[in-house]
């Protein structure tokens, strides 16, 4: 049932799905509130990124895969089924479990997830390895957009809605792209970090 004005296209389906989103930034924030306090500004702003990662691919991406394995989204019954199908009115592909988004899902849910969850115990306790962490987990969400997307335009977008204002900007524009600038700016940082120690060694050796 549509519970809001005609010209604003939001159904109740698309302001819960909105909803959730933002309860999973307030997960995440309380997260890092919690376990980053003592952290550099920069280091809770990495975790709060960290902890959102984890949680939507655990929360989200996780149920997803699961619907589409046994299944498909269409089929399935149920509040995330539900707001997968919302979703899948932006990009149709993730409601009949397209074997190339499911694989690129499997892999982000599992080794995505892994990866999140040791760069947070790496940032806490300010391990050794934690830009090699960071640049692989950077590396894994980049490639995970661009094999999302890359085939659709080269095909002429069949299965992407891009004449709604919600549909492109907010469910494709803005949740997607979200996992592009993060990982790029987290890759800069690395970048800068990894400079830094890089003089430092050839500092101390003079």
């Amino acid at each position: 049932m549509d519970t809001a004005a005609p010209s604003s296209g939001l159904s109740l389906v698309s302001v819960l799905s909105l909803l959730a989103c933002s309860f999973q930034v307030i997960a995440a924030a309380l997260l890092t509130h919690r376990y980053g306090g003592r952290s550099s500004v920069t280091n809770r702003w990495i975790l709060l990124w960290l902890f959102y990662d984890v949680i939507v691919h655990l929360t989200l991406e996780g149920p997803f895969v699961y619907m589409s394995l046994v299944g498909t989204v269409q089929t399935s019954k149920g509040f995330l089924a539900e707001l997968w199908k919302e979703y899948g009115k932006a990009d149709s592909r993730w409601l009949f479990s397209d074997s190339n988004i499911v694989s690129i899902e499997i892999l982000t849910v599992v080794l995505d997830s892994v990866l999140a969850v040791l760069l947070i115990h790496a940032v806490l306790r300010q391990k050794y390895y934690r830009h090699f962490l960071q640049v692989s987990l950077c590396v894994c969400e980049l490639y995970g957009g661009w094999m999302t997307f890359c085939p659709q335009w080269l095909t002429g977008s069949p299965h992407l809605d891009t004449t709604h204002w919600l549909h492109l900007w907010v469910y494709l524009v803005f949740f997607n792209g979200v996992w592009v600038l993060v990982p790029v700016l987290l890759l800069v940082q690395s970048w800068f970090s990894l400079k830094t120690l890089h003089n430092d060694v050839i500092t101390k050796n003079k």
